[in-house]
């Protein structure tokens, strides 16, 4: 197992990844908002929500989308062009005045989008299969169409736009970025044979279906170092409309390829629905890709700290990323420090909006001080 020098397996404790220095193995796990400003730059309190969560041991940032054709929501932040890459520029050197380390998670979201978005045209895909449910569009929610199925000449240049914003981001000063390859976004739809129908070089085969993922984190990693890149999987999520007749075998094949790249991390998403609050079965994901995978793993979905302690004094996985708990606690360690209570996260305000719901949950100190 990667990093069993490691002298303690203590949640709060460093950790060593790669080149960096986590302060602790609790991470800042990405969650879309919604308050990107017009041309889908970041927003004006970005730099303070980012910078008041820097006591994790990693941030990663929302979903960031790589291209225009990527777009799938309303008020997302991209990375693909010079004003994007200076609003971003404000947010990492917010966090890194106060410490912290911050990847970019890079996004595309293929099928789950609308034609609005891009201008009449449809969504693309692997295949011409739409998912099921609703687009929220600015002019309201609409049925997700049928996307158009990608000509197998257009997807090196999706790969380019990966690279490309990969290499935004080292512009704008990101410590790494994660590759997102989960929850029925591009990536996931080539994996899963649910979505992908294709009889090409991409198509077919796990060796085929898996080929766009290595592809774009091949690339991506052309621009970083390995140990500068995250992956991102779901391999039990359906969100999207996702499944496939055999996911142990796909994503099997997956994880034993990438854990070949030299990764700065493997982060896998447990499944979505609620789970029974037993021993082992909170991370049963993680359980089984574990012996598969050698380097740095991150895992998420239905932790507290308590099951974040276990998982990772168990050694079954390195890091516990948190959604809802750092929303809503932006010192969040500090308050597993000190076993103390935590805010209740407000969903009402958890995309769109202004300030609240954003930068005004109180710290432990500022609750105390009240």
């Amino acid at each position: 197992m990667a990093n069993s020098t490691q002298e303690t397996t203590d949640l709060l404790a460093p950790y060593r990844m790669g080149p960096l220095t986590l302060k602790n193995r609790v991470v800042m796990a990405p969650m879309t908002r919604s308050r990107a400003k017009e041309g889908n730059v970041s927003g004006d309190l970005a730099p303070l929500y980012y910078q008041q969560r820097a006591g994790a041991g990693l941030i990663i940032t929302e979903a960031t989308q790589v291209s225009p054709q990527g777009i799938g929501y309303v008020h997302t932040p991209g990375i693909h062009g010079p004003e994007q890459v200076a609003g971003w520029r404000k947010v990492t050197d917010a966090v890194h005045q106060a410490g912290g380390l911050i990847f970019l998670q890079l996004w595309h979201v293929g099928r789950i989008s609308h034609a609005s978005f891009h201008g009449g045209e449809l969504p693309v895909a692997p295949s011409a299969i739409k998912a099921d449910g609703e687009s929220y569009t600015y002019e309201g929610p609409k049925p997700m169409p049928v996307p158009r199925a990608l000509e197998t000449r257009e997807i090196p240049g999706i790969v380019e736009d990966f690279r490309r914003g990969a290499a935004y981001a080292k512009e704008a000063g990101f410590d790494g970025v994660e590759v997102h390859g989960a929850n029925g976004y591009l990536i996931d739809q080539f994996l899963q044979d649910v979505s992908n129908h294709r009889t090409d070089e991409y198509g077919g085969s796990v060796e085929n279906r898996a080929r766009f993922l290595l592809e774009v984190t091949r690339a991506v990693i052309g621009e970083w170092g390995a140990d500068r890149v995250g992956v991102r999987l779901s391999p039990s999520g359906h969100m999207g409309s996702m499944g496939d007749s055999n996911p142990a075998l796909i994503f099997d094949y997956a994880v034993k390829e990438l854990d070949q790249l030299g990764l700065a991390y493997l982060h896998l998403m447990e499944p979505f629905a609620p789970q029974p609050d037993n021993a082992r079965f909170i991370h049963v994901v993680t359980d089984h890709f574990r012996p598969l995978y050698s380097g740095t793993l991150m895992t998420n979905a239905g932790y507290d700290q308590t099951k974040a302690e276990k998982v990772i004094r168990q050694g079954t996985a390195d890091l516990v990323s948190f959604g809802q708990l750092f929303l809503a606690n932006p010192d969040l360690p500090e308050r597993f420090r000190r076993n103390a209570p935590l805010n209740n996260p407000d969903s009402n305000t958890f995309y769109g909006g202004g300030a609240q719901g954003y930068i005004d949950y109180p710290t432990l100190a500022e609750t105390v001080s009240a």
